[in-house]
């Protein structure tokens, strides 16, 4: 399994430190909405898939409380549709990275199950991704991820 151990999460150092990196990279020629949905679902997938990913709940001055975020950040990047499916491929090749990711049908269905049949129905080289977001060894990621930009 992925993710940190808790004795090395350290939420008082800087975000490079950690030994995972996670990045979430999406279709940069998706229009914003679709690229943020894209973006959100496949970190929803993973916060809950990683342990240790998420740090304390911050408390402000009034005393309300506000859910952890994540310690070790999460970078967003973007990529055409073809890097896209590459980096996907080469991230699911590896047996130290967790991989999430979106393919193009769960925004072109609107029942859960019309999803799930139409990947089904789709062979795994043929689907198209509007997201992956990826956990690893910080430096196999960067060097996977390369010199993407920012999702602008």
């Amino acid at each position: 399994m992925i993710g940190f151990a808790t004795d090395e999460i350290d939420q008082s150092a800087p975000t490079r430190a950690a030994r995972l990196k996670w990045v979430v990279v999406v279709d940069g020629d998706l229009p914003a909405g679709r690229a943020a949905n894209a973006a959100i679902c496949t970190a929803a997938a993973t916060s809950r898939a990683v342990p240790g990913l998420l740090g304390d709940d911050a408390v402000d001055a009034d005393g309300i409380a506000h859910p952890g975020l994540p310690w070790a950040g999460c970078t967003v990047l973007a990529a055409d549709a073809a890097t896209l499916r590459t980096i996907r491929a080469k991230a699911a090749a590896r047996a130290d990275f967790f991989v999430a990711d979106m393919p193009a049908a769960a925004q072109h269905t609107r029942v859960y199950t019309e999803y799930l049949e139409a990947v089904g129905s789709t062979a795994a080289d043929s689907l198209d991704y509007y997201a992956v977001s990826i956990v690893g060894p910080r430096n196999p990621v960067d060097k996977l991820v390369g010199k993407l930009p920012l999702l602008g």
